[in-house]
């Protein structure tokens, strides 16, 4: 039978693929255009023999996607796991980010996170059961609508599925040709002031400045920053106040956190839950923590990029990771419930939630052959 190494690649076909899905704007604030990249992901199924499973687990979000190669196997299989959803607001195609070709790099939103990496594993399959094989074990892929936002809807959904999975493949995208084999956890924080309204000239000692509080606060939030330890702070929105001659009464900030071990998140995610107001008169309120517990490499993530990397030399490249990123993913879930999970199998490119996101045509073929391979060598 015709393996990943020797059945040629239509590069053409799967860019044409790409291409459709990068056409629909799918922020995931917009969950129609998400779901119309869902109802086009789907049909690709098609006469695999697969069969997609579509859930609403939201109101707020698209649909869940799942989509099961052997629905009658209870054997825990791989779990492929994709995003549909991007940061780009509606109008973005038509305006700061069109769909273009220049070279070897093909523009556009989301493209390189991550609907091109998606495509390469649905290309992969596709091309196991065009050749009569559903790989060595169940393949389950799991589209979802909400990763830019914390999976905050999916997780639930990601973690049942990986219980009944052996391998977690995560179609995130590449950066410099290489994968992902750990990645920071990260936290988000809502934190509110509330002190006491005056006016600025007639009354101002009456009042009790929420901003001028806050601003405090700010400086101990971004002072729990430790680039030895690998931990980051940011405070990144803050709003606040009702006019220029009202002392404020109210302000609010939202934080992001990224570490790089459990250790290191338990003990940020307490300094943030202990801050208190700095000033009389001024209520200090903090949520949040948590939403991407640390993917740390171990001998879980070992043992299949061994396997990866096996693959790898049979279609005569090394295959090699990066340094720590510090962006989430989903994997970040499956790897902190000790599954072996490879992330960063997608495209190869750059730009990632900026206009000049795009990703590499080249990245192509050697993403689709690993994916293939890997569905085909792993038991």
């Amino acid at each position: 039978m015709p393996s990943f190494r020797d059945t040629p690649v239509d590069r053409e076909a799967i860019l044409e693929q790409i291409r459709c899905i990068t056409a629909i704007e799918s922020p995931t604030s917009h969950p129609v255009g998400v779901n119309r990249v869902l109802d086009v992901i789907a049909s690709w199924f098609d006469g695999t023999g697969a069969r997609p499973e579509r859930a609403k687990i939201d109101d707020r979000f698209g649909d869940v996607l799942r989509v099961r190669s052997d629905p009658a196997s209870d054997v825990p299989g791989i779990l492929v796991l994709s995003h549909v959803d991007t940061v780009h607001p509606v109008g973005t195609l038509g305006s700061t980010l069109p769909f273009r070709i220049e070279g070897d790099k093909a523009f556009g939103p989301g493209i390189y996170d991550m609907k091109g990496g998606l495509v390469l594993a649905i290309a992969a399959f596709q091309r196991l059961a065009k050749a009569g094989s559903r790989g060595a074990l169940p393949i389950t892929f799991m589209f979802t609508p909400d990763e830019e936002v914390g999976s905050i809807a999916s997780r639930p959904h990601i973690e049942a599925e990986a219980r009944r999975s052996r391998y977690v493949l995560v179609t995130e995208p590449k950066h410099g040709g290489t994968v992902v084999t750990s990645r920071k956890g990260t936290g988000r924080f809502l934190i509110e002031a509330y002190g006491r309204p005056s006016h600025s000239g007639a009354a101002h000692a009456e009042g009790r400045s929420a901003i001028r509080a806050m601003a405090k606060v700010i400086l101990q939030v971004e002072g729990f920053t430790d680039y030895e330890r690998g931990i980051t702070t940011n405070v990144g929105l803050v709003s606040g106040g009702t006019g220029v001659n009202v002392v404020p009464e109210y302000c609010r900030i939202n934080a992001d956190m990224r570490v790089c071990d459990e250790s290191a998140a338990r003990e940020t995610e307490a300094r943030f839950l202990a801050l208190k107001s700095p000033d009389p008169g001024v209520e200090l309120k903090v949520s949040g923590g948590v939403t991407r517990p640390p993917f740390e490499r171990g001998a879980h993530v070992d043992l299949l990029f061994d396997k990866a990397a096996a693959v790898a030399r049979e279609l005569g490249v090394r295959l090699e990771t990066g340094p720590r990123n510090g962006g989430g993913s989903d994997g970040n879930f499956t790897a902190a419930m000790g599954l072996p999970t490879l992330d960063g199998l997608g495209v190869d490119g750059d730009g990632a939630h900026t206009h000049e996101e795009h990703m590499l045509i080249s990245s192509i073929e050697p993403g689709t052959r690993l994916m293939q391979g890997l569905f085909e060598r792993l038991r």
